[in-house]
């Protein structure tokens, strides 16, 4: 596919998505939307990806949502995509692992698609804001359900209430990154956890705790160590799980199937 206002490269076991509207912090617009779930997508059906990471051109992640654009496709019943549509809310149904290199700011829209992936990698010039309250706006995005899991609600209300800036190194204190890479490393960070992943855990694995992470989040301890037991024993039974132990016995690298669109359970 042409994208206009993304990239998308595989290299290796690596989908490689860049939000590339540098002349406007890669401002969030309908049409970056579509592409940005076209991709995604793709990366989930791919079964030579076995993690995803997204990251901005330029020297931004993402400014938020352009107002500009985002009136103009209102006003145009051919729209690229439907700019209510919550822009994060199906990465959770992503069975791979999704990874944010945060390269610079990531305001409103912008956090709320760092957020919503599984890790967060942050260079030391990343900067972090809701930015809702100084528009008159809501929480949008899923951003109040986030926040307050990342880092309890109320530092996400003080993050929420007064819409400041947090720098990298803050944003790495209160959790809302896994860590900060100082000078040029990040994207080579982010690859690099993901090749990991690539070399030494089970796909199929990966895709099941993803789903059971998300999922007990919403549910209490017993349905979650009842779900896991299900989980458990239909792990036994999948050539995964006996890869998994041959290969320790044989002390070698682990040979894993790859998944493509859903991890089985």
């Amino acid at each position: 596919m042409n994208y206009a206002d993304i990239e998308y490269e595989v290299e290796e076991s690596v989908g490689i998505v860049t939000l590339n509207r540098p002349h406007a912090l890669n401002a969030w617009t309908p049409r970056l939307g579509a592409e940005l779930r076209t991709a995604l997508r793709a990366a989930e059906d791919d079964p030579s990806v076995v993690g995803i990471v997204i990251t901005g051109a330029g020297r931004g992640f993402c400014a938020g949502a352009d107002v500009a654009e985002i009136g103009r496709a209102e006003a145009d019943p051919d729209g690229a995509d439907d700019p209510a549509l919550d822009p994060c809310l199906y990465f959770r149904s992503i069975p791979k692992p999704v990874v944010a290199a945060i390269n610079g700011p990531a305001a409103g829209m912008g956090l709320a698609i760092a957020l919503a992936c599984d890790i967060r990698f942050a260079s030391t010039s990343a900067v972090l804001t809701t930015s809702f309250a100084h528009r008159g706006l809501a929480a949008e995005f899923g951003v109040s359900w986030l926040l307050p899991r990342l880092v309890g609600p109320s530092v996400a209300l003080d993050l929420l209430f007064t819409a400041r800036k947090v720098d990298a190194q803050e944003a790495e204190r209160l959790g809302l990154v896994n860590a900060v890479v100082t000078g040029d490393g990040l994207m080579s960070r982010a690859v690099d956890f993901v090749r990991q992943l690539a070399r030494d855990s089970s796909p199929r694995s990966m895709g099941v705790m993803k789903a059971q992470v998300y999922r007990d989040l919403e549910s209490g301890l017993e349905s979650a160590v009842a779900r896991a037991a299900q989980l458990t024993a239909a792990s036994h039974g999948h050539p995964d799980f006996a890869e998994g132990i041959r290969s320790y016995v044989e002390r070698r690298p682990a040979q894993f199937q790859r998944i493509g669109s859903r991890a089985e359970e």
